[in-house]
């Protein structure tokens, strides 16, 4: 049975103003306060896992061990099938120094070019993975994971979402989700899906 979380506040594992306020919003009508790592000044830990679970936890648990209160935090990346699942655990890296996701999207597509995949459905199959990880000060974690299956597409299309949402292209549909109004894109997210994994088990 998960534990349910009784508030009042919860700390956002991320020093991302943008990552904090879509937690406030997803959280708002459950009257929890929200305040990020990044507010309170928490150093960010090293991310020494080998699973989106494993990093997704330690994040959680360096930030209720830091401020005494019950943390949240995510791991996500982008898993391309004929890459062997890369960058996966390594998709912010990908985006070289200066995280731009431009530059990681073009690294996708010259990897996929160097291994002549062909620009088919089923040779350019990707996931999304969004694990959250929800930690109390007793070192209980309860920890969802959310997927989108889709592909990659070149050239990247679109001006919406962040991140690898212009190459990507969920299945079942014709445009990126780069190319969706936010409110289409977290219906189907891999973030939105993992947010509505913890509400349920964890906020209701």
């Amino acid at each position: 049975m998960p534990r349910h979380f009784v508030g009042p506040k919860l700390v956002v594992a991320t020093h991302n103003r943008g990552k904090a306020g879509e937690i406030r919003t997803m959280l708002s009508g459950f009257g929890v306060e929200i305040v990020s790592a990044g507010e309170l000044g928490l150093p960010v830990p090293e991310e020494t896992g080998t699973t989106f679970e494993e990093n997704a936890t330690l994040k959680a648990l360096a930030a209720t061990r830091a401020s005494g209160l019950p943390a949240l935090a995510d791991d996500s990346g982008l898993s391309v099938a004929a890459l062997d699942g890369q960058p996966g655990l390594y998709t912010a890296d990908w985006e070289g120094p200066t995280r731009d996701a431009m530059v990681g999207m073009k690294r996708i597509q010259d990897e996929l070019a160097k291994r002549k995949v062909p620009d088919t459905d089923g040779a350019r199959g990707a996931t999304f993975h969004c694990v959250l990880a929800l930690a109390w000060p007793d070192e209980h974690v309860e920890l969802v994971h959310g997927t989108l299956d889709g592909r990659i597409v070149w050239p990247p299309r679109g001006t919406g979402g962040h991140g690898y949402d212009p190459c990507f292209q969920p299945k079942g549909d014709a445009r990126t989700t780069a190319e969706m109004t936010d409110a289409e894109k977290n219906a189907i997210s891999h973030r939105g899906r993992a947010f509505r994994m913890l509400v349920e088990a964890c906020f209701r």
